[in-house]
């Protein structure tokens, strides 16, 4: 078996020359990158954390309330961050939400028109597929090393590695939903002369609502899973205290940080949730 380890296939050098020409070539891409994307998120940590703690906690209560017009639900978020504010992790909470909220938007805005593209063309998923397999199965400290090596030390790191892990997520139920929309009602909409952007809008989309919804929650999901990985390349959120207790094995601070970030993603969960007709009020 020596002759199949002797002329080894140099795959890692690979990419190591390529992420190296990279950041030799067009380093100044990646700085932009690396200086937007960390001025939008730390906009939005700095508007978070302006407004008093309490305002902030009753208007996202009052939001919730009138989407989905549920006093449990907006009473569940009053306790809930209420609670993260009496252990003292408040400010790691909203470095969290702007991080999610910027991941979750970014492939909320890049992945449901690739899985409305993949859906109109076979050809595109299937060249799709073993990427996005990849995306989802490779450890996420793989990916982690060239990101950090392009966009340097910092949130933006494990900002991109987490919009590499959660966006498949999307493309893929906006595939689901938008490929599984009965044949009857697109040859119905054909009968009445909408146009293929007509179908789209007012035919496919508000079928596959239901399942483009599962996506953004799964979505937001993957994202606070990163928290933690994140931190390890200097992002700040409760990613950060779970890590130092971690080293220092303090099982106290690091059960308050997970359960801030367990109350974050129940918060999100049931505030992206499509309300359900019939329903609502309880």
């Amino acid at each position: 078996m020596d002759w199949l380890t002797t002329y080894k296939i140099p795959l890692g050098g690979w990419i190591s020359d390529g992420v190296d020409a990279l950041n030799d070539n067009a380093a100044f891409v990646f700085d932009a990158i690396a200086i937007g994307l960390g001025t939008l998120i730390e906009s939005i940590i700095g508007i978070l954390q302006a407004v008093p703690a309490v305002v902030l906690v009753l208007v996202f209560a009052a939001g919730a309330y009138a989407l989905h017009r549920s006093w449990k639900l907006a009473l569940l978020i009053v306790l809930s961050l209420f609670l993260v504010i009496n252990m003292g992790y408040w400010r790691e909470t909203t470095e969290t939400l702007a991080l999610v909220v910027v991941a979750t938007a970014t492939c909320m805005i890049v992945g449901v028109p690739i899985g409305i593209a993949a859906a109109h063309r076979p050809w595109l998923f299937a060249l799709l597929r073993p990427v996005l397999d990849l995306m989802q199965t490779i450890p996420t400290f793989v990916y982690l090393i060239p990101t950090l090596i392009l966009f340097g030390l910092g949130v933006v790191p494990g900002l991109i590695s987490t919009v590499i892990f959660a966006i498949p997520a999307p493309i893929r139920l906006t595939h689901l939903g938008v490929s599984s929309v009965p044949k009857t009602l697109i040859e119905a909409g054909e009968a009445f002369g909408a146009s293929r952007s007509q179908l789209l809008w007012k035919v496919e989309l508000p079928h596959a609502l239901p399942t483009i919804m599962a996506g953004l929650t799964q979505c937001i999901m993957l994202s606070l899973s990163m928290v933690v990985i994140a931190a390890l390349v200097g992002a700040a959120g409760l990613g950060v205290p779970v890590v130092r207790a971690l080293n220092t094995v303090n099982i106290a601070r690091g059960f308050e940080a997970g359960l801030a970030i367990v109350i974050l993603a129940i918060i999100l969960d049931r505030v992206c949730k499509q309300p359900q007709r019939g329903k609502r009020g309880g």
